[in-house]
């Protein structure tokens, strides 16, 4: 059965929406303990990108990806609460809330505007979850500023579950 213009324009608008979550990880990124696989979210010489819901390292980078898009956008709490409620666990939703409200600041990214840019790296695993740094880039191209995040994601749910400053940055 031939496409006709309209299914083509719906599969354009819904591949539109998708494509900002699957830019996350870098290419080459470390093991992600799930099933000893590595993070496939990466951009190839030819330009497609791939990642897996299974994957708890690539869960993280299309979370940030969609959540630092959104925010840099026209700032669409609609959609940014939609992404807290799919990737974050309640509990996690719950102290982000508190935090907030005594730091008058976004607690995904720990700042009061949106990062022009973000890195998802591997950074462990144990107990049931997969650790990740995130780095989000502030301030010009030329000289850019950093700030580093510990993201955690249960195993079992495959919710991020906290979030935090990095210690070791």
């Amino acid at each position: 059965m031939p496409i006709t213009r309209a299914p083509r324009r719906a599969a354009a608008t819904v591949a539109a929406f998708l494509l900002p979550l699957g830019l996350a990880a870098p290419a080459g990124a470390a093991p992600d303990p799930v099933g000893g696989e590595t993070a496939t979210v990466a951009q190839s010489p030819d330009g497609h990108t791939s990642g897996k819901p299974s994957s708890a390292l690539d869960r993280v980078a299309d979370f940030y990806g969609a959540y630092v898009d959104a925010r840099n956008g026209d700032n669409d709490t609609s959609l940014t609460g939609a992404l807290r409620r799919h990737y974050l666990s309640q509990a996690l939703r719950d102290r982000l809330a508190t935090w907030e409200e005594e730091n008058r600041a976004d607690g995904v990214l720990r700042a009061q505007n949106a990062p022009r840019g973000w890195r998802v790296s591997y950074a462990g695993a144990g107990d049931g979850q997969s650790i990740a740094t995130v780095r989000l880039a502030w301030g010009s191209t030329a000289h850019p500023t950093y700030t580093y995040l510990r993201v955690r994601t249960t195993l079992s749910t495959m919710r991020i579950s906290d979030i935090d400053d990095a210690p070791d940055h």
